[in-house]
């Protein structure tokens, strides 16, 4: 399709492609800096300012170490829940273009409102010359103070899932005879930068913090977000913009709704022929667990349902195969899913300790508290490529799996080190827990899932993230109210040194060791059959793993 005017040129591609514009040539490796430097310099921003805020908190808010921790790990479950609903919004509605630009003003609006509580005298509580003598925050600077991180998650959740799916848009042009490459480069060069941001992030953004103060250290994230989205904006000429289409997760709904409207349906008397495939289908047979489900591609009416062309007359009323086993295939994967939701982070206490110990290398220079992160990316950073380039090749010797290993293997090891990094409260094995069990997670999602759901392995761990942010916070409320009981001083005080963190260690210990059980009761559950066909799977889509396009949903 291609209409023409004097000034403007709208044409659409085979693959729903929009764009317009008579002198600007679109897509290819020219709008990458666009895009990468506003997703890098979006996340120098949110993530420079996530170490230190405990401290905030606590020394500027006078909140208590368990009322500033459940504040961080809602603050944190809700940007990873949003980054669903931006993938949602941008799929369905919006298209990503236009939810990009909004995360981005969101996230520079909440930034500059924090940067303004710091500057603000009337913005937090007043304080003497000891945190004793410190007022607490009222209603209404907690108020901004939750607005400015409600905001700041609004944007991380617009940015973050649609900003490497955009990127891959620019490259998607199926007439470019070196599509494969330029994606292969660009994938390459985004996950680079995004590591190489975050270890600014958590080296010279928590330095500047703790040494200049909040006024500049929230300061240097606000210019660093406007200047990411006013980049962003600059690229917009040369972008292509893929149109909304419908959500994975509206049909999700779609055959819920159509099941229960078909219930009194009997399946032993339909015929497969009686079954909706719809046009250019990847699946085109249906299976029998969750067989309720396949009410909802039954052909009812065929006049009623169906147009004259073969499509679905009303999605509401009639669902194709695929839809329904895309479905079946997400709650077969929701057991295994949850044996890695407990990841209650400790992050915040950490921290707490850090700041007590003696942190001088040589002279005067400190090592910033909020800077032990840095440990934990640069940890990731040698163990994935050791891991993928050195351990498997030679493991796959022996064990005959392109991948060393199987993926639930992988899960069980992250597992392990979740148990160890509890026992020893380590940064750096914490870090290496997150690397193995996520990187096992998303080849089993995704060795699971059908190819049309394949970019819905990476929401499925912005879920599980979500979730354990929420049993986080419910374990530090929990073991703050008991172990309170009868005066005694509780294992998480705001004194580091009257509470006991050692106990809240062990515990979370325990509670790790009884899921890794868990764990292995899922894997017996699921058979060797199954994990058989996953590795099968992941061994025939090894090359195309580590990088995959997030597609958007299709009917």
């Amino acid at each position: 399709m291609e209409h023409s005017s004097k000034d403007m040129k709208v044409m659409e591609n085979e693959n729903g492609i929009t764009f317009s514009s008579s002198t600007h040539k679109k897509d290819g490796l020219r709008t990458m800096p666009f895009i990468i430097v506003n997703e890098c310099l979006e996340k120098v921003a949110s993530y420079g300012i996530m170490p230190n805020m405990i401290l905030n908190l606590k020394n500027d808010y006078n909140m208590s170490l368990v009322n500033a921790s459940n504040l961080l790990y809602t603050w944190s479950a809700m940007s990873n829940i949003l980054s669903i609903f931006g993938a949602f919004l941008s799929d369905a509605y919006l298209g990503r273009f236009l939810v990009i630009l909004i995360g981005s003003f969101s996230s520079l609006l909440g930034l500059t409102i924090l940067w303004l509580t710091a500057m603000t005298p009337e913005l937090r509580p007043s304080c003497g010359t000891t945190n004793e003598l410190c007022n607490s925050a009222t209603a209404a600077q907690l108020a901004i103070l939750f607005l400015s991180l409600g905001l700041i998650s609004i944007g991380a959740g617009c940015v973050r899932p649609c900003s490497i799916a955009f990127g891959a848009d620019q490259l998607s042009i199926k007439e470019n005879s070196n599509h494969e490459r330029l994606l292969d480069s660009y994938f390459n060069w985004y996950y680079t930068s995004i590591g190489a941001s975050t270890l600014i992030a958590f080296g010279i953004i928590v330095y500047i913090q703790e040494n200049l103060g909040w006024k500049i250290g929230f300061a240097v994230p606000v210019i660093l977000m406007l200047i990411s989205a006013f980049t962003f904006i600059i690229g917009s000429p040369f972008y292509v913009k893929v149109k909304a289409s419908n959500s994975l997760l509206t049909s999700f709904v779609q055959v819920v709704v159509v099941a229960m409207k078909n219930r009194k349906i009997d399946l032993s008397e339909c015929s497969p022929d009686q079954y909706y495939r719809g046009h250019n289908s990847e699946v085109l047979v249906s299976t029998n667990n969750l067989r309720f489900l396949n009410k909802a591609c039954v052909i009812r009416n065929p006049v009623r349902d169906l147009k004259s062309d073969g499509s679905v007359s009303n999605p509401w009323s009639l669902c194709t195969i695929e839809k329904v086993e895309s479905l079946k295939a997400f709650l077969s994967v929701l057991p295994m899913w949850s044996t890695s939701i407990f990841m209650g982070s400790q992050g915040s206490f950490s921290l707490l300790q850090a700041n007590t110990m003696d942190r001088r290398l040589f002279g005067n220079f400190k090592i910033p508290a909020g800077s032990f992160s840095f440990i934990m990316i640069v940890t990731l950073s040698i163990v994935i490529p050791l891991y993928d380039r050195i351990i498997v090749p030679r493991v796959a010797k022996y064990t005959g799996r392109p991948r060393g290993i199987s993926s639930r293997l992988r899960m069980g090891i992250g597992l392990l080190f979740t148990i160890a990094s509890r026992v020893i409260s380590s940064t750096v094995e914490t870090m290496r827990r997150s690397a193995a069990i996520e990187q096992g997670q998303i080849e089993f999602f995704y060795s699971y899932f059908p190819k049309s759901m394949s970019s819905f392995a990476m929401a499925m761990l912005t879920l599980g993230l979500a979730t354990a942010d929420i049993i986080g916070s419910v374990i530090v409320n929990t073991v703050d109210k008991v172990t309170c009981i009868g005066s005694n001083e509780s294992w998480l005080s705001t004194n580091i040194n009257k509470g006991h963190l050692n106990y809240y260690y062990a515990l979370l210990t325990l509670l790790a060791s009884i899921n890794f059980l868990y764990f292995l009761a899922i894997c017996s559950a699921y058979g060797s059959d199954r994990a058989e066909k996953v590795d099968a799977s992941a061994s025939n889509e090894d090359d195309k793993f580590d990088y995959m396009e997030l597609p958007s949903s299709k009917d």
